[in-house]
């Protein structure tokens, strides 16, 4: 799922062939990320710069950068889901209409009635999934 190839937790590891294009993704991710690092955390005033860099010391130092990731995914997740579902008509669903809080969801164009994402189970492990 797309949330979990953000933040750097896919489990789904296939065959050599994807391995080689995971691999390629993953250093793409890590660009990318290295970038946004290297952008919030310069060009600040001292206090927030500094605590930028201590939020985000163990990224800049494993080049990972999962934490900022994470963040950068709570950020803009619904954003996503509006890209994703930018041509949805109106009587696509998501995959069922009630969430786990039995509330409606996905009532039209694949969206919740409140239009939240239906995306809640981002926050679930994937293998539990």
């Amino acid at each position: 799922d797309i949330g979990d190839i953000i933040r750097g937790r896919d489990l789904y590891r296939g065959n050599n062939e994807e391995k080689k294009q995971r691999k390629q993704l993953e250093d793409n991710l890590r660009k990318i990320y290295g970038k946004i690092y290297d952008e919030v955390t310069r060009g600040k005033t001292n206090e927030k710069k500094l605590a930028l860099q201590a939020r985000y010391k163990k990224d800049d130092e494993d080049g990972n950068f999962l934490k900022l990731r994470e963040d950068w995914w709570d950020a803009n997740r619904a954003t996503v889901w509006k890209a994703i579902t930018c041509k949805a008509e109106q009587n696509d669903k998501y995959f069922r209409e009630k969430n786990s809080n039995r509330n409606t969801c996905t009532v039209n164009k694949c969206k919740c009635a409140n239009g939240d994402p239906p995306t809640y189970k981002d926050y679930v492990p994937q293998y539990l999934r």
